[in-house]
């Protein structure tokens, strides 16, 4: 037997070294895919052998103030298929495409997929789903799943918003409110073999979804879809491009109902309305539909802004109601002539109290001149119109203000009656319910209460800072009251109740385009406001006034709503005519001593038949009935 040459000793000595330095490399290496890897292989594993199928918890109602649904959810079914299952792909997809009504190509194209699971249609009813499952598909799964719906179709459209495919909030409350009203997915645990198909006598582990919170809000149903009627009708008459109505309470910011016209279906929000302006993308015409203009879009408010020069003026003690002006037409100023609306005709001399009522840029000019361009600015600020309202809703935009420095006399002057500067419909409104409540800005708002079962939060909105005096809000009060029952504002006043407001007439930019917005804010009752609300007519056609144009609008809700809300008429003496009645019992009355009596009390009469004594009355004796009512008397 040979001996090894000392090269070949060399050489199985460096092949061992090498064997044993791979050893443990390899023991190194293994040691390490255990500590720091072995979570993602035992992961892996996990996936290969279970099969996931996820359980969409039901999303939180939306409810109105009272409880009345206005988003909810109903069960549907999610159609799925799992390619290792299924026997033959062809029949498979034809029974799908035929009942779902989809297209055969499609479908066949998803059932052949090599992947664990394929969902063919989301949302399926179930009736269809029952069907599926009595054709008893292999490869076929048929899960719970959820629909959003919306009961009242195109109400308060801009403010509830609505949800994509996958449930998750797009737009309005359901997205600001999404983490809420979502909920937590469940799962179903399926334990597999490696080619995909099931291991049959395992049961399946099933975690149940946890469903989402219930969001009450503030809006009253009633007064959306009456406010949504109310400009849908001013629009169409007046021809107008869209129009807007928000009713609040200037107390506490709570939101009744802001109804944008012309609006869109919330279960089709991907259909276009015939009524928005067709230029454009189909994505760009969608989100003109779905914007908000009463917190996504600024204006220039016009006089309705002078509710805010007036209350900066009497809190500086820079003019006071009495104060008298000369309006002359208008107002040099800058070496530019501002003409007063009623130009060429004067308002003459007016104490700020008549100047108010009259709408007279002059009296607005002075009163900022008086307090200057620095205090003008500062009450802005106070005001809020430089940031946002704090509204819960997304996309809220910000008003667009002149730069301090930038504010000259023209600039003072234009500003004054609510001209050279944008804001939000709500900014506008929320900033003359702080002129009238008191003096105390509030934070506008949907969310009253977030329910989980039988657990309920309330949500506390905190009061803001004060901006004007409890005094100068009275006087503000009594002022805004007169606009209505003896100024521009008259065509709102309804005996019985103290209605206090202001009336604007914007022109749109470029100035010299025939095209306004006419507006009217306006609260009551005025000794302590309940209900502000704000009306916006963009591009009416024909009469362009305010209050024309808004006023007439304006009436129409608040007859409605102060009665809705409780508030009781309380009538003076000129207005003992207008108030309401009690029927009083005419059964069993001689005919003719009952149609003298109503005669009296003015009252119209109809008498059915030819008795000679009453037998039966419309109202029955003790309703209330008003001046313009009349009674039936039935004979016998």
């Amino acid at each position: 037997m040979s001996r090894l040459s000392t090269s070949a000793k060399r050489r199985v000595f460096f092949m061992n070294i090498c064997v044993v330095l791979l050893i443990f490399f390899m023991l190194f290496r293994v040691g390490w895919l255990m500590s720091s890897a072995g979570g993602d292989f035992v992961k892996m594993a996990h996936d290969q052998q279970t099969r996931d199928r996820l359980i969409s918890p039901r999303r939180g109602n939306i409810t109105d103030r009272n409880g009345e649904i206005i988003a909810g959810t109903q069960t549907a079914y999610a159609i799925s298929v799992i390619h290792a299952q299924i026997k033959d792909e062809e029949k498979t997809a034809a029974a799908l495409a035929q009942t779902l009504q989809l297209d055969y190509a499609e479908v066949l194209k998803k059932v052949q997929k090599r992947v664990a699971l394929v969902r063919i249609k989301d949302k399926t009813d179930a009736a269809t789903a029952e069907k599926i499952r009595a054709m008893q598909l292999d490869g076929v799964m048929i899960d719970e799943d959820i629909k959003r719906v919306y009961p009242y179709n195109e109400t308060a459209a801009q403010v509830i918003g609505f949800v994509g495919k996958d449930n998750q909030g797009i737009t309005g409350l359901e997205a600001r409110y999404d983490s809420i009203l979502k909920g937590e997915k469940g799962r179903i645990l399926t334990y597999t073999k490696a080619n995909g198909t099931e291991i049959p006598n395992l049961p399946q582990q099933r975690e149940a979804p946890v469903d989402g919170g219930e969001l009450v809000t503030t809006i009253d149903i009633n007064i959306q879809r009456y406010a949504e009627q109310l400009i849908k009708n001013t629009v169409d008459v007046k021809q107008a491009k869209s129009g807007l109505i928000i009713v609040m309470d200037p107390q506490n910011g709570e939101i009744y109902a802001m109804a944008n016209y012309p609006s869109f279906d919330l279960n089709k929000p991907y259909e276009i309305t015939p009524a928005f302006e067709q230029s454009g993308s189909k994505n760009d015409i969608l989100n003109r539909m779905w914007r908000n203009f009463a917190i996504n879009d600024t204006y220039e408010p016009g006089s309705t802004f002078k509710v805010i020069t007036s209350a900066a003026g009497l809190e500086e003690g820079a003019v006071k109601p009495n104060d008298t002006f000369e309006c002359n037409a208008g107002r040099n100023v800058a070496d530019r002539r501002i003409k007063c609306w009623r130009a060429p005709r004067s308002h003459g001399t007016q104490t700020f109290v008549q100047g108010v009522q009259n709408s007279c840029n002059p009296v607005f000019i002075d009163v900022a001149a008086r307090l200057g361009g620095e205090k003008f600015y500062d009450y802005m600020i106070k005001y809020g119109f430089n940031k946002k309202t704090g509204v819960d809703l997304p996309g809220e935009a910000v008003g667009i203000m002149h730069k301090r420095d930038k504010i000259g006399p023209l600039e003072l002057a234009v500003m004054s009656f609510g001209q050279g500067f944008q804001i939000t419909p709500l900014q506008l409104i929320s900033a003359v319910a702080a002129t009238v409540n008191g003096g105390v800005r509030i934070t506008p708002h949907f969310a009253k209460s977030i329910k989980y079962g039988e657990k309920t939060n309330d949500l506390v909105y905190g009061s803001g800072e004060r901006i004007i005096s409890k005094k100068t809000s009275d006087t503000m009060r009594e002022i805004l009251e007169s606009v209505v029952s003896e100024g521009t504002g008259s065509k709102t006043y309804i005996p019985g109740y103290r209605i206090g407001g202001k009336t604007a007439t914007s022109q749109k930019l470029p100035r010299g385009s025939g095209k306004y917005i006419a507006s009217f804010c306006a609260f009551a009752p005025a000794e302590d406001p309940k209900a502000i609300a704000l009306v916006l007519i963009n591009e009416p056609q024909g009469v362009y006034y305010g209050g024309q144009v808004a006023g007439p609008v304006m009436q129409q809700l608040m007859g409605n709503i102060l009665p809705y809300l409780g508030i009781k008429a309380q009538y003076n003496e000129k207005e003992k005519e207008f108030a309401p009645l009690t029927a009083e019992n005419y059964v069993g009355m001689k005919t003719n001593d009952a149609k003298q009596r109503l005669e009296k009390l003015k009252i119209i009469t109809e008498i059915v038949g030819n008795g000679e004594n009453v037998t039966k009355q419309l109202p029955a004796p003790g309703e209330l009935i008003n001046a313009e009512s009349k009674i039936i008397l039935y004979t016998k």
